[in-house]
Formats: structure tokens, C-alpha cells, sequence
């Protein structure tokens, strides 16, 4: 355990005065009562409920190292029960919000889960009847537990560390404590497991992003807009302080030392791991959870990559039975043939429709790096494997319109990892541009092939990349042929009419693409799609609504001015 004191003062630093140059923005706590969205939390009240086949044991107090008190609601079999791993989920929503229903187009089926599951987070039914404990968490600040409420960071880790131990010294437990559940409850098990609680024994992060700056407060340096303040107000329910995210990150619009400890080391995480990742998070998750996987030191860590839609992928009744194979092996030490499980396993998407996927085996993530390059030909507007005989551009208004450039293939191929883009830009008429890229595959009858996307939809493309020209600078220490690492700690402008050439990271996919069908490359000046947010269905979407994009570009290829897309080749099994 860390010395209690030193993590003390970390945690009332961050809370410091706005005159300190480190200081972290917060915020009065909006009163609990007034939350839009979701149950108001009842009043703070301990006692056991028995709910019929399992009891809950409401607002359970937990007492952290520097006195403040946190509460949870503990499901069980039986009051009498004992000797029973735990699984911890750690988030901010509310351990009172729990219902079998979730958002309009998830594809999660009522039946699979109970009225009793938290959002995001394993069903106590289920788990309980399977011989576990399921916990949920407030954390410090929220709701009614006690305290200030720090976004990630070194105080997080600590509560987790102190309760983590307080459940697996708790008379009903085995000793053994898991962590499961999605995104904030995914990333809260990277830093607990940073700091190596003893009791912790096994983890399962399903998708949740590991860096702040490059997948959740901006992207290629472009402000994200549409999702960061919902996130924001998740955080903003407690009777004290909150961290205002959102001012946080309009304040730190460089990568700085705001950003640099929200996860703790991820290379320091040996503790047997199950990571689940998506293809259809770009803009979010998908990044993080593979990085985190290839971060992990663990011997005993695997990594799973499906294409389809998150939440429906978490509580499909298939992925829950892996989950247990995997907990009753660390938690309950029970020989399941796990270790018999691929390192890596990671779905192939075709046409959408996760039927005619097909799942490969993977040596490890990432691969080794191998990869074709083709070459863009601004005039004919397409990708080959040879280089244009001569120079050309085109130019466009990249607010209205699009520049595509199609590759035709001649022989399946599978497109399995990051791709990257170089390509000589100009901004004709302004000192900056955002620029988007989208990957996109397109039938032999030349009609879009649309994917799962961002939680409730089914229209993605293949690929997301961005970046902002002003952060085109690269660490080239960091950076790989097919992973360009922008540093994001300074900016520099354009000069007009000037072409400059950008490197840019194309997330992560894995798609079959069959003889006579194409790769589209699209750049443009704006998202690649802008959704009605109406009908009751929430901002999900990832927009980036804050463009420093103006007037006609020009991209050049060919002679001096060589850009090229680079695919990933994998050999799979």
C-alpha cells in the first residue's frame, strides 16, 4: 500500500487554488435529487433486502485511509453465504440505477439481463446464482458518498486500492475480488490494477479508451464536442465538489500534465486479464483497449475484437459464459481450460451483418508490423500499388465536399490493424485545417457496406482517422509506418497556399474485402456523418463541432509531393 499521507496530499492538490498553475478546475456537486435521465438515488440508508433468489445489502460504508466514507450496494445468495469471490464494478452513474432496459438500438435483448443491473456493469442474477458477490460502487464525491470527486487520477486509485481490500477482507469473501464491466467501469479496473491491490486477482476491461487526449478530449488535436460534456455532467451528482471535466478540457488544449496521470502506468498491470475490444468504437474506445491489452505485462492476459455493437456484445448470453470461464479460473481457482484460449481472437467483418463474420486467431497485438503501401494519384482520384508518373492536385471545398480515392481488389484480402495516411496538403486560404478521414468499402455494384457504430447504430465505414495540421509535428521516437504519434505540445500554423504533409492515424479495424470489391479513402473538412439527436436517443454520437477549417484545400501527389495509404498484411490462422 502507498504511504496514506503523500496520497492524501495528491488528492487535496488537485482540488487547490486556481492560482496554482497545476491546479484541476471543479465545481459544487449538483444535488443528487435533480439528475435528468435516471432515477433519483433513494435516501442513504443501510439495510439488507432480500430480493427473492438473492439479498442486497444497501449503502455498505466503507471507510477509506484518510476517513472519508463510500457506499455500496453488495448483492449476494444469501445473507449466510460465505467464501464468495467478489466482483467489483467502479463507476459514476449511480449504484441505484439499475434496469433490464437500455437505450433504443444497443441490440441488448431484455431477457438476457435482469432489473437489477447497473449500467454498463454485470447482472448480481446472474453472478450470484453462479456462487459470486457482486459489488457497485459510488466512488468519492458522487452521489452520497463523502468526499471530493476526482476524474481518474492518483485519489481514484487510491479508494480502489482501499476498497478492493476492504471486500476481500470482508467475512462472506473468498479473499479473491474481480473487476468487470464497460468503459468508465473498464478503465477504472486499469488503475486499480496499476497499483496492485493484493486482493485483486483478475480483471475484464471491455472497451474503454487509455488515453485522455487522443481519444476522449480531442482527436489528431481536434476538440471532440458531442461526447466530453455528457461525460461531464455523468460526473457532476454529489453533495460536495466535482472535477469539471468539461472546463478541464477546454482549458488543456495541448497534451500537458492534466492528461498525464488519469490511468497510472498500464505497464505496471500483471494481473491476469481479459480484455474485450470493437472495431465499431472509433472515436472512443477502440484505441485504448488495444493499446491497454499491449501495454499489460500480465502472462496471463487475453484479448478478444468483435465488430459489433458494445453493449449487445457485453450481455449476449455467449460473452457472459466466457466471462465466468475466465473469473471462475482466477476467483474461484477452478481449471476451465482457458489456457487453452488463442492469445488473441478478433472478428472479420463483411457485410455488417455479424453472421457472415468470421474470427481469426492472432499471435499476439499489435502484430508485426508489415504493410503495402499504395500510391494517391490526385488526378484520376485513385489508390495503386505503383506511384503516378507525374505530379498532380485537386482542389475542393472540403466543408461541402469530398475528395474520394478508390482501390480496386483483384484477390480477398483481409485488412486486419491500423492504417496510416500520408498525404501533402494545402490550405489555400487559412492557417490551419481538420481533416477527416474516413475508410469506407464498397460492394462490386458499387453500393457503401455500412458497420456497427458508436453503441445504437449500424452506418459506420470501415475507418476513422483525424488531425488538425497544426499538430502535424511527429515523435518520431513513438511513431511506426503504420502509427504516426503526434505529441500535441505546440502548434504550427500553416502558411496559405503552402503545401505541408500530414501523418495520420487510421484506428484500428479488421475487415474482409473480396476480389472486385473497393477501398474508398475520403478526406474531407468535417464528420464523416451528423445524426438527428431526437426520439429520446442520447449524444452519443462523436462530433467535433469546434473546425478551424476554412476556404478550399488542395492535396498533391505524385513527384515531390508523394502520399500514400499504408495497409496492415497479417498473417492470421
Amino acid at each position: 500500500m502507498r504511504d496514506p499521507v503523500s496520497s492524501f496530499d495528491v488528492g487535496a492538490l488537485m482540488m487547490s487554488s486556481p492560482l496554482d498553475p497545476h491546479a484541476i478546475i471543479d465545481r459544487p456537486g449538483a444535488d443528487p435529487a435533480s439528475v435528468v435521465g435516471k432515477p433519483a438515488p433513494p435516501p442513504l440508508l443501510h439495510e439488507t433486502v432480500d430480493l427473492g433468489g438473492l439479498i442486497v445489502d444497501k449503502d455498505a460504508a466503507v471507510r477509506l485511509r484518510d476517513g472519508t466514507t463510500i457506499y455500496l450496494d453488495i448483492y449476494r445468495p444469501t445473507s449466510e453465504a460465505t467464501d464468495l469471490p467478489v466482483l467489483l464494478a467502479w463507476g459514476p452513474y449511480g449504484k441505484h440505477w439499475v434496469t433490464k432496459a437500455t437505450f433504443p438500438g444497443s441490440g441488448v435483448d431484455p431477457e438476457w439481463i435482469s432489473p437489477h443491473t447497473g449500467f454498463e456493469a454485470p447482472d448480481p442474477v446472474y453472478w450470484t446464482r453462479h456462487g459470486y458477490a457482486v459489488a457497485y460502487a459510488d466512488p468519492r464525491g458522487l452521489w452520497h458518498s463523502e468526499g471530493d470527486f476526482s476524474h481518474n487520477g492518483p485519489q481514484e486509485r487510491d479508494d480502489l486500492y482501499d476498497t478492493i481490500e476492504w471486500l476481500g477482507a470482508s467475512t462472506w469473501s473468498n479473499g479473491r475480488v474481480g473487476m468487470l464491466g464497460v468503459s468508465y467501469l473498464a478503465g477504472s479496473q486499469y488503475q486499480a490494477a496499476s497499483v496492485k491491490p493484493p486482493s485483486l486477482k483478475a480483471i475484464s476491461p471491455w472497451e474503454c479508451f487509455a488515453d485522455w487526449y487522443r481519444e476522449f478530449a480531442t482527436h489528431g488535436g481536434i476538440p471532440e464536442t458531442g461526447f466530453r460534456p455528457r461525460v461531464s455532467t455523468n460526473v457532476s451528482y454529489g453533495l460536495s465538489r466535482t472535477e469539471d471535466t468539461a472546463a478541464n478540457l477546454e482549458a488543456h488544449p495541448l497534451d500537458d500534465w492534466y492528461y498525464a496521470d488519469k490511468y497510472g502506468d498500464l505497464a505496471t498491470i500483471d494481473v491476469p486479464a481479459y480484455v474485450v475490444a470493437s472495431w465499431s468504437d472509433h472515436g472512443l474506445h477502440t484505441r485504448g483497449t488495444l493499446n491497454a491489452f499491449a501495454a499489460m505485462v500480465s502472462p496471463n492476459k487475453w484479448l478478444e475484437v468483435h465488430g459489433q455493437k458494445k453493449w449487445q456484445y457485453f450481455y449476449e448470453p455467449a460473452s457472459i459464459e466466457r466471462q465466468r470461464v475466465f473469473f471462475d479460473t482466477f476467483l474461484k481457482q477452478r481449471e476451465s481450460g482457458i489456457h487453452d484460449w488463442p492469445r488473441v481472437r478478433a472478428e472479420l467483418r463483411d457485410t455488417g451483418d455479424s453472421a457472415e463474420s468470421r474470427w481469426v486467431e492472432l499471435p499476439d497485438w499489435p502484430v508485426a508490423e508489415r504493410f503495402e503501401t499504395l500510391h494517391l494519384d490526385a488526378a484520376t482520384r485513385s489508390l495503386s500499388g505503383a506511384p503516378p508518373e507525374t505530379g498532380a492536385h485537386a482542389t475542393f471545398d472540403p466543408q461541402t465536399e469530398s475528395f474520394d480515392a478508390a482501390y480496386l481488389f483483384t484477390q480477398d484480402r483481409d485488412v486486419i490493424g491500423p492504417v496510416s495516411l500520408s498525404i501533402w496538403l494545402s490550405a489555400d486560404e487559412s492557417t490551419d485545417a481538420d481533416v477527416f478521414v474516413v475508410v469506407r468499402k464498397l460492394r462490386a455494384d458499387g453500393t457503401e457496406v455500412l458497420f456497427p457504430i458508436n453503441s445504437l447504430f449500424a452506418d459506420g465505414p470501415v475507418a476513422l482517422g483525424w488531425l488538425r495540421a497544426s499538430h502535424r509535428a511527429l515523435d518520431l521516437t513513438r511513431s511506426t509506418a503504420l502509427v504516426p504519434y503526434h505529441p500535441h505540445d505546440a502548434e504550427q500554423p500553416l502558411t496559405p497556399g503552402v503545401p505541408v504533409c500530414l501523418n495520420i492515424e487510421v484506428w484500428a479495424s479488421g475487415t474482409t474485402f473480396h476480389a472486385g470489391e473497393s477501398l474508398v479513402l475520403t478526406i474531407q473538412g468535417r464528420d464523416w456523418m451528423k445524426r438527428p439527436l431526437s426520439g429520446g436517443v442520447p449524444p452519443l454520437q462523436i462530433l467535433h463541432e469546434e473546425s478551424r477549417t476554412v476556404g478550399r484545400w488542395s492535396i498533391c501527389t505524385g513527384s515531390t509531393h508523394e502520399s500514400v495509404l499504408r495497409l496492415p498484411v497479417v498473417e492470421s490462422d
